[in-house]
C-alpha cells in the first residue's frame, strides 16, 4: 500500500509540474505576441503618418513638375508595404481587416497627391477624412487588441 501511494503522489506531482509548466508557457507566449504586435502596430502607424505627412505636402506644393510629384507620392508610400506584409501574418483579424481598409484610403490619398490633386480641392478634402476614419478605426482595433480601451479624440 505504501509503495501505491509514493507511486500515486509521484505521479500527481509530476501532472502538477507539467501543468504548470504549460500554463507558463503559454503565458509567456501571450506576453511575446503582445509585444511583438505592440511594436508592429507602432511601425505601422508610424509608416502610415510619415507617408500621410509627405502626401500633405505634395498636396501643398505648387512648384513641383507632375513627374517629380508622382515619384514621390511612390517613394513616400513604399515603406508601408513592408509593415503591411507584417501586418498580414501577426495582427489579429480584426486588426487586420482595420489595417487593409486605413492602407487602401492612405493609397487613395496618394494617388490624390501624385496626380497634383491640391489640398485644397474637395477631392483631396474627402480622401483624407475617409482616410482619417479608417485610422480612427484602426487605432481603435488595435487598442482593443492590445487590452487598452479605445480612445477617443477630440
Amino acid at each position: 500500500m505504501t509503495l501505491v501511494s509514493a507511486v500515486v503522489g509521484a505521479l500527481i506531482a509530476t501532472a502538477s509540474a507539467v501543468l504548470l509548466d504549460r500554463t507558463r508557457w503559454r503565458r509567456e507566449r501571450d506576453d511575446r505576441l503582445l509585444a511583438a504586435r505592440r511594436v508592429l502596430y507602432g511601425d505601422y502607424l508610424t509608416g502610415l503618418s510619415e507617408a500621410r505627412n509627405a502626401f500633405r505636402g505634395l498636396a501643398r506644393d505648387t512648384d513641383m513638375a507632375p513627374a517629380d510629384r508622382a515619384r514621390a507620392a511612390r517613394e513616400s508610400f513604399a515603406p508601408c508595404y513592408g509593415v503591411r506584409y507584417q501586418m498580414s501574418i501577426t495582427a489579429a483579424p480584426g486588426v487586420l481587416a482595420a489595417s487593409e481598409e486605413a492602407f487602401r484610403r492612405l493609397r487613395d490619398v496618394r494617388d490624390l497627391a501624385a496626380s497634383g490633386t491640391r489640398s485644397d480641392d474637395e477631392a483631396y478634402a474627402e480622401g483624407r477624412t475617409a482616410y482619417e476614419a479608417a485610422l480612427a478605426r484602426l487605432r481603435d482595433a488595435m487598442r482593443r487588441d492590445l487590452g487598452a480601451e479605445p480612445a477617443r479624440f477630440q
